[in-house]
């Protein structure tokens, strides 16, 4: 169990990195990260770290795709998770 909440803070840390690394190539006319590298983070975990990250730096905010897209993501996460849970825990494996 410690190994997936380890495994969803590392994906968190590193989608709020390059979500960061983005707002700083956008600032300095670097090249930049495609969006989709943004949503490929927000969708094998890291959703969390790049939505705060979006909101705390104003990055992305004016896209709906981001602004709807990335917590779509993060509750369709949830609730596989949670199915998840409630098969496993029906059958006594956990």
């Amino acid at each position: 169990m410690r190994g997936v909440i380890y495994y969803f803070i590392a994906v968190s840390l590193i989608g709020a990195a390059v979500c960061g690394y983005d707002k700083l190539a956008a600032a300095r006319a670097w090249r930049r990260v495609p969006e989709r590298t943004l949503f490929f983070w927000a969708l094998v975990g890291g959703g969390p770290g790049v939505y705060l990250t979006m909101r705390l730096i104003r990055h992305k905010t004016l896209h709906r795709s981001f602004m709807w897209g990335i917590p779509a993501v993060m509750a369709l996460q949830i609730a596989i998770i949670a199915g998840i849970y409630n098969i496993l825990y029906t059958r006594g494996v956990l």
